[in-house]
């Protein structure tokens, strides 16, 4: 017999994390738990504010609807909704026993906070992520600059969220010698169009990354000069089949391609971990994110010590 249950979870976050010019208290999303046989999987639905084309409404909405159609004995087809799509289809995975249960938990880890203590933790780390494009260019090049100056061995992704013109992209590629902008591994969308992002490209010798072009109407993944990797973000890309799609698809045309988080809580960042360590084994994913919370959700990312948070504080709706 079938049964699904289904509750909204609300997290709080750190103060300070900004999305787009939008400060975000809390990360709300949904909970999907499927039983039948015996077996059980979780999935989680989360739309991520100012990044997803669908609303936590439309997507609860969504989620119902399958809901409905799982436990009347049919195969529901993948919701149209990337979030939907990704959580319904990792509690299928849970269930079915699809998901390998093997998990790739080193990740790049997100620079951010105190400049010394970040040194102290990137004294050992061959890779690690930070984000630009929130300040002037000048000061993030500036950073950059500082931080690879002092970590020879440190590569870096960077991710500006096509946050800048062509002459501010010039600008932050004006404090970077040739040695450093060889060590940085990939900046994820420069400028605002991937025109100009491909320009400033070939004019810096930086090697960029797709990620929200990846989920553009009509845009196609190419093999092309300065291009290095796609950065696929589960929750906002959909279902584990086109996840899979994405990846073969990238690796086909020579792209590194990386799982990375879209700030899914403990849960998705596990299940996350799982899913890199299956599709992209070669490839340490950017799943850094969670301390930028203060709870954990359902299950608990190894070495973190944030408490979890009660069952009692989730909302049930189906």
């Amino acid at each position: 017999m079938r049964q699904a249950k289904l509750w909204r979870y609300a997290i709080p976050m750190e103060s300070g994390v900004l999305l787009r010019d939008r400060r975000l208290t809390q990360r709300e999303g949904l909970l999907l738990q499927l039983q039948e046989a015996g077996r059980q999987g979780w999935g989680e639905i989360a739309p991520l504010p100012g990044f997803s084309r669908e609303t936590l409404a439309q997507a609860q909405q969504a989620c119902l609807a399958w809901i409905a159609g799982w436990l009347a004995g049919q195969a529901p087809a993948e919701s149209a909704l990337p979030s939907a799509a990704f959580g319904i289809s990792c509690a299928c995975a849970e269930l079915e026993g699809t998901l390998p249960t093997e998990s790739r938990w080193q990740s790049a880890p997100l620079c951010h906070g105190d400049p010394d203590a970040l040194l102290l933790q990137l004294q050992a780390i061959p890779c690690a992520k930070m984000k630009v494009g929130l300040y002037e260019a000048a000061r993030d090049g500036m950073q950059v600059s500082l931080l690879l100056e002092a970590l020879p061995d440190l590569q870096l992704r960077l991710d500006a969220n096509r946050s800048w013109t062509p002459e501010k992209a010039r600008q932050f590629a004006g404090w970077l010698s040739s040695s450093q902008r060889a060590r940085i591994a990939f900046i994820e969308e420069p400028c605002r169009t991937p025109e100009e992002s491909l320009r400033f490209a070939a004019e810096s010798g930086l090697r960029l990354a797709w990620d929200e072009s990846l989920r553009a109407p009509g845009f196609r993944l190419r093999a092309q000069p300065g291009v290095a990797a796609a950065v696929i973000k589960p929750t906002l890309t959909g279902s584990l089949r086109r996840v899979s799609q994405l990846i073969d698809e990238a690796r086909r045309l020579g792209l590194q391609a990386v799982i990375s988080s879209a700030l899914e809580s403990s849960l998705g960042l596990t299940q996350l971990a799982r899913l890199a360590h299956w599709l992209t084994p070669r490839s340490t994913p950017g799943l850094d994110t969670l301390s930028l919370m203060r709870q954990q959700l359902v299950r608990r990312w190894p070495g973190c010590d944030l408490p979890l948070q009660e069952q009692a504080q989730w909302t049930r709706i189906y």
